[in-house]
């Protein structure tokens, strides 16, 4: 069966196992005469945001209220929970009653939208030709397209980083760690009874794991799958880069199961010298939470001790690889029979006037992808970096971050990568989510195993995971 109508085949499925669901949720969507599932009132528009932290929807809905005010247009604004998007989805488009436009949508679920045939990709590609693509990083923009048709207005992102002891690496006259030998070499380096070298995730079947190796694989050419769509884990490249992680997690890292958790706070404590973590420990590591807040010795006088003596890393580079970020890309998108005219004028004031405010509501996990209002413009990048972050106190990243972590992280957005997503395979990473089998590697390695053998399985898992779509 063809890719196309195995795609229509599985749209007809969803839908229709939606249909008893549909009369509980559709209250989530609009009714026809506010100009949703149909384009009906070109002067009122619903709204989706995957964002349902209150104090983020109601700075949400001062955006909109503004975008109102110039423009005459009525916006519904309806937050839907990530945990929740895809039956929220389901039964409303069962019901024919989607919004006009949905924002904040991570890559799994506009891939979900794609393959439900459910998008309005002329709408889409009419916003980014007036924005201009050339004011927008290219790796946002391939990670949002499926075979050169755009998917989504890619707005913003969060990179996963590799977060190092600044003053440590410079006491021992250290390289930036930006290479697999650099990291190696700093690791062995700085490890002792009091510091290790480096923490990572090394827990079976956990997301986090998965997306900390998924930073170091990418750094090395390892992907999980061809342009053809065949299963690759089992690469030369892919061995090398579970060796790599393998020694410096069995080597130089602290034991037993490390997670999401147990890293940050070993790094937050200063007992680790390099940690892989997302961009939303920046403002953690600052002091500002006061639920993760940092505990080193040091802290205790200055709790931005860590930031000011962090250097951050988006890319590492292997020897078989080029620099590649790891990350996660939001967009907005247009729904299939939407209300164009007014859910395109919609979208275009959240990437120009609306940009900034709609940043500023999370700076630390909102890194723009689109720098300026021009090709080659930074009035965007420079304002994120002024915004204040935090959570019970507030300050700009650039109180506690150097110019060089700030460029690195702007930057960062210019090589996002995913594993899949820019082969047209955004169904197996959803397929493998339960199994976890490139984790269940990472913990097999971290508990002995052979870099080969723990690939070699893994790859198997994703064959047979692909097998059953």
């Amino acid at each position: 069966m063809s890719t196309h109508r195995t795609r229509r085949a599985r749209a007809a499925a969803l839908l229709a196992t939606a249909t008893t669901l549909a009369a509980a949720l559709t209250a989530c969507g609009s009714d026809d005469d506010e100009g949703g599932g149909g384009g009906g009132d070109a002067d009122s528009i619903t709204v989706w945001i995957v964002e349902d932290l209150p104090d983020r929807v109601a700075a949400t809905q001062a955006i909109v209220d503004q975008f109102t005010a110039e423009s005459g247009i009525e916006v519904e604004l309806t937050p839907v929970a990530e945990d929740q998007f895809n039956q929220i989805l389901t039964s409303n488009a069962a019901a024919g009653d989607l919004p006009d436009v949905m924002g904040a949508i991570p890559l799994g679920a506009l891939r979900t939208l794609s393959a439900n045939e459910l998008l309005d990709t002329d709408a889409v590609a009419d916003v980014l030709d007036s924005l201009g693509s050339d004011t927008l990083s290219e790796s946002s923009l391939e990670l949002t397209s499926d075979d050169g048709t755009a998917l989504g207005v890619p707005s913003e992102a969060w990179v996963q980083l590799l977060v190092y002891r600044k003053d440590l690496f410079d006491a021992a006259g250290l390289a930036v760690p930006e290479t697999y030998d650099d990291v190696l070499a700093a690791a062995e380096a700085l490890d002792s009874d009091e510091v290790a070298g480096f923490v990572g995730a090394n827990v079976a079947g956990d997301a986090f794991t998965a997306q900390t190796f998924e930073e170091i694989g990418l750094g090395n050419g390892c992907e999980m799958v061809d342009d053809e769509g065949e299963v690759t884990f089992d690469s030369d490249e892919c061995v090398e880069a579970m060796d790599f992680y393998g020694q410096l997690i069995t080597d130089y890292s602290v034991e037993g199961a490390q997670d999401v958790d147990t890293t940050r706070a070993t790094y937050f404590a200063g007992q680790a010298a390099m940690i892989i973590w997302s961009s939303f420990i920046l403002d953690e590591l600052a002091g500002l939470r006061n639920d993760a807040a940092p505990t080193c010795p040091e802290c205790g006088d200055d709790p931005a001790f860590l930031a000011k003596n962090s250097g951050v890393v988006t890319a590492i580079q292997g020897p078989s690889g080029e620099p590649a970020t790891f990350g996660e890309v939001t967009s907005w998108t247009i729904p299939a029979e939407a209300a164009s005219d007014s859910a395109k004028e919609f979208v275009e004031y959240m990437m120009t006037d609306g940009y900034e405010p709609w940043i500023a509501i999370a700076p630390e996990g909102k890194i723009p992808v689109r720098a300026g209002n021009e090709a080659g413009g930074t009035e965007y990048a420079e304002a994120w970096a002024g915004m204040d972050v935090g959570v019970d106190t507030k300050a700009p990243l650039s109180d506690f971050y150097g110019p060089e972590v700030i460029d690195a992280l702007t930057s960062g957005t210019e090589t996002l990568s995913r594993w899949a997503l820019p082969q047209g395979q955004g169904d197996l990473l959803g397929a493998i989510q339960g199994e976890q089998p490139i984790a269940n590697a990472v913990n097999e390695v971290a508990n002995g195993t052979s870099p080969e053998d723990a690939v070699a399985s893994a790859a198997e898992a994703i064959r047979a995971a692909a097998d059953s779509l």
